[in-house]
């Protein structure tokens, strides 16, 4: 079986394609590459409804299966907008593209789990900033944007554990099986901005948890997929590989072309 992955493709942010443009070159690369089965790992668009027709829409040119979980790009809401960042979170829930709460059994031997996760503060230079310091979340004159777009009304350290327990009832599911972990935030800190660095000592505190650290040794998980960083890189540890496949927005592309850089961002998994 063929399982693609891709993330943080950010279809509302490109100057140059339209989002009916991610969708059409997306299909067409699952097509080329005979998958059987693509997986998104959130930061489809800023906007709910355009997030999900999207995802819709990828699986019915390609026809193959999409699943998919919500980056923090995919809860951001307008002021004026009803739903509150819950409300999404739940409509999200409720779509059958979504893993969250509900593991996807590929077959007898495999399984797949997802949660959007969230940040936990840990992967910021701890000694150079306070907690408190870290929940203003500005710094340098730039502010973390989900302070003005996302309300949970609980704390981010709040948000991480209970998407932990989440994930945590997930794998007790399926502990019997080989497991795909799929997230947005990332759970590896090898994937963090590498620090000393003058900005992400700070915003490091919003690009990953450590909550999930302990699920690596607990659970049978053979393949950990994230977004967020808008990093391109593998890494294998102690039988475990680290996927983060994203796309990014299109000015950190390598080149100016879509289907180039599709084509060079999905990472395809054998089972």
């Amino acid at each position: 079986m063929r399982i693609g992955t891709i993330s943080d493709l950010h279809i509302d942010r490109s100057k140059d394609y339209y989002p009916q443009d991610f969708e059409y070159i997306l299909a067409q690369e699952i097509t080329h590459l005979n998958l059987d089965l693509l997986l998104i790992a959130g930061d489809v668009s800023n906007h709910y409804l355009q997030t999900m027709q999207f995802v819709q829409n990828v699986k019915r040119h390609s026809k193959v299966e999409v699943l998919f979980i919500p980056g923090n790009h995919d809860y951001w809401k307008k002021d004026q907008e009803e739903k509150s960042s819950y409300e999404i979170f739940e409509y999200y829930k409720a779509q059958p593209e979504s893993i969250i709460a509900s593991p996807y059994i590929v077959n007898e031997d495999w399984a797949i789990v997802g949660h959007s996760g969230w940040y936990d503060y840990s992967f910021a230079d701890q000694n150079k900033f306070s907690m408190e310091r870290l929940e203003r979340r500005k710094y340098y004159g730039s502010t973390w944007l989900d302070k003005e777009h996302i309300d949970w009304g609980k704390s981010d350290l709040e948000m991480s554990r209970l998407a932990a327990e989440s994930v945590k009832n997930d794998l007790e599911q399926v502990k019997d099986k080989n497991i795909i972990l799929m997230t947005h935030i990332v759970t590896n800190r090898k994937f963090a901005v590498p620090m000393p660095h003058r900005i992400f000592d700070y915003f490091n505190a919003f690009i990953g948890t450590s909550d999930f650290d302990k699920f690596y040794e607990a659970y049978p998980i053979k393949y950990s997929i994230m977004g967020h960083v808008h990093f391109r890189n593998i890494i294998e540890e102690s039988g475990i590989q680290y996927i983060c496949p994203c796309l990014g927005y299109q000015r950190e592309w390598r080149t100016t072309d879509l289907a180039t850089e599709i084509k060079n961002t999905i990472q395809v998994i054998e089972i």
